[in-house]
């Protein structure tokens, strides 16, 4: 497992992170242990496709192809940033 997000890495959820969907308030919702941080829209269809299979790049692809815009530093920027909190764990082949 690496630290270093790459367009190769696989990013997935770490084991003890839940992707939640809040039916009342119709939001998605980031669970981790005694926290909950609400997602926007973007957030979320990012890390439905974290399933430590698709790599970075076929992520922000993939984006591209439901989404105008996608720019693949704002997706890396994101993910680093769970990465950093040890939210989304990165595995590299």
């Amino acid at each position: 497992m690496s630290t270093a997000l790459q367009p190769s890495s696989q990013p997935r959820l770490a084991t003890h992170v839940r992707l939640g969907f809040d039916r009342a308030r119709k939001r998605y919702m980031l669970q981790v242990p005694e926290a909950v941080t609400v997602l926007n829209l973007t957030g979320a269809a990012v890390l439905h496709l974290c399933d430590g299979r698709r790599t970075v790049a076929e992520i922000v692809a993939e984006l591209r192809d439901r989404y105008d815009r996608v720019a693949d530093d704002d997706v890396a920027d994101f993910l680093a940033r769970l990465v950093a909190k040890r939210w989304v764990e990165l595995d590299d082949d």
